[in-house]
């Protein structure tokens, strides 16, 4: 007997054969899918004690971001678009101005986020940037995984060292006062492999570790001098290597301009290796991360895509494995996969100024099937299928914008958007049912999320940085450009 059949509904399957099933039913027992057809098949050979009529509704698995950061969501949209208040924000509050609290309250608003957009599975790395990951003690960790287990969704939190030179500075608040303190490599080495042992694979397989190094780029080739840059290497192969071993996902921030070149000299890439953004790659390069097995996290709403184009199209010809990523929720983007599948569309065929590039399924594939894949958990999630996780998102269609009701598959991925959503089911436990979360009090999250960020404000003295900037109006471009 199922728990949860799923009646009525268009059933996008994104199996092998793309299935796309109408008047579909899926039926869930416990944490799997046991069966996909149509609903008089199902009703048929299945009975359980919850039923969700899909009528007019979209039925597909749950959307995955390749690429995230925690914390943005308290930063958000901090400088105005000044890049240097942006980064001294980021820097400030990831290492001397958070606290548990900071982290676990920044984790669950952004888990309902997604969870309120469909997105069942993402990627967050523990801090802005590749020199301010928050690493230098397990609680931070504890703290985010912990307000991501209570929302219900999955998440992969990827943690790591900082670059050199070390040590680097951070603080934790000891009766309200912070306690600065010099941080080493090993030291940050050592809270990944005490996070690894408490969180990975945790909670039904929903909470996940992924190690992260910084990127070489060639301005650190340049910058960081001999002992550094070989201290780098190491450290990045030491990382590298301790993914392989546990099986976890070994990602990089921020490749370009022969930086994917220089990581495969370093020989750490490989089935397990996800890069981000990833701009203007060589074909050298492209082929490395084909021959590789290598799979691109794609952010084109980041204002990376802007300074520099990731050749996506020319990637999966190559035979790459490319997946969709937010760079969310800061400076400028959301973490509505929805936007970020249009926004991928329009952004290579404008560079092709051909609008047959990328067609809507080739871009769902990357914000599912191929996001699983980019994860090592195709056999899990990505797709629904007998035997998989029951990752199952409701799509309304009847909506303004949706109407009339033809072509849904077409409209789901050109016009619908995260609010769309209407159930949400994660593991098999629904999380969301007509557009409210299940598991946790929607209004105590917002509040918390508005007193811890008020706090950190207090800490860092930074609110002169929520001030509208002087080019905001009337100006067709701003002095001072965010860049990342």
């Amino acid at each position: 007997m199922a728990d949860i059949i799923i009646t009525n509904g268009i059933v996008v399957t994104m199996d092998p054969q793309r299935r796309v099933i109408e008047n579909g039913a899926v039926a869930i027992e416990k944490d799997r899918i046991v069966a996909i057809g149509t609903t008089e098949e199902i009703l048929a050979a299945h009975q359980a004690p919850t039923t969700i009529d899909a009528s007019r509704k979209i039925v597909m698995p749950g959307l995955i971001d390749g690429h995230a950061h925690a914390g943005h969501g308290f930063i958000k949209t901090m400088g105005g678009g000044n890049g240097e208040d942006w980064y001294e924000a980021c820097h400030q509050a990831y290492t001397v101005a958070s606290t548990p609290e900071f982290w676990r309250a920044e984790a669950r608003l952004a888990a309902l986020e997604r969870l309120r957009f469909g997105v069942t599975t993402g990627v967050s790395l523990l801090g802005g940037g590749d020199t301010i990951l928050r690493t230098d003690e397990p609680i931070y960790g504890d703290a985010h995984c912990e307000g991501v287990r209570e929302v219900g969704t999955r998440s992969v939190v990827a943690i790591g060292p900082t670059r050199p030179p070390h040590p680097r500075t951070y603080a934790r608040f000891v009766d309200g006062k912070a306690v600065e303190r010099p941080v080493s490599f090993e030291e940050q080495f050592e809270t990944c492999k005490t996070l690894i042992d408490t969180w990975h694979g945790t909670h039904g397989g929903r909470l996940n570790i992924a190690l992260i190094t910084p990127t070489l780029r060639a301005e650190h080739l340049d910058e960081l001098g001999h002992e550094n840059l070989e201290e780098a290497k190491r450290q990045a192969r030491l990382t590298a290597d301790l993914a392989r071993e546990a099986g976890l996902v070994f990602t990089q921030d921020g490749h370009t301009k022969g930086s994917v070149a220089y990581a495969q000299e370093l020989g750490i890439l490989g089935p397990n290796a996800l890069l981000s953004h990833s701009t203007d790659l060589t074909e050298d390069e492209i082929r490395i991360v084909a021959d590789t097995g290598t799979s691109i996290a794609h952010n084109p709403s980041a204002i990376a895509s802007i300074l520099g184009r990731c050749p996506v199209p020319e990637l999966l010809e190559a035979g790459a494995n490319v997946c969709l990523g937010s760079d969310a929720t800061a400076p400028d983007r959301s973490g509505d996969m929805f936007r970020h599948m249009q926004q991928c569309m329009h952004y290579h065929r404008t560079y092709f100024k051909d609008p047959t590039w990328l067609p809507p399924g080739r871009v769902l594939e990357m914000c599912t099937i191929d996001g699983a894949k980019a994860l090592g958990m195709d056999k899990e999630i990505g797709s629904l299928e007998v035997g998989k996780k029951a990752d199952v998102v409701l799509l309304d269609l009847r909506r303004p914008h949706l109407y009339p009701l033809n072509m849904p598959v077409f409209r789901l991925i050109y016009f619908a958007n995260g609010n769309d959503v209407d159930t949400v089911i994660v593991d098999g436990r629904v999380a969301l049912l007509n557009r409210k979360a299940v598991l946790v009090d929607e209004d105590e999250i917002l509040d918390d999320a508005q007193r811890e960020t008020e706090a950190m404000l207090d800490r860092t003295g930074f609110r002169y940085m929520l001030e509208t900037p002087k080019m905001f109006w009337r100006h067709v471009r701003a002095t001072d450009q965010i860049e990342t």
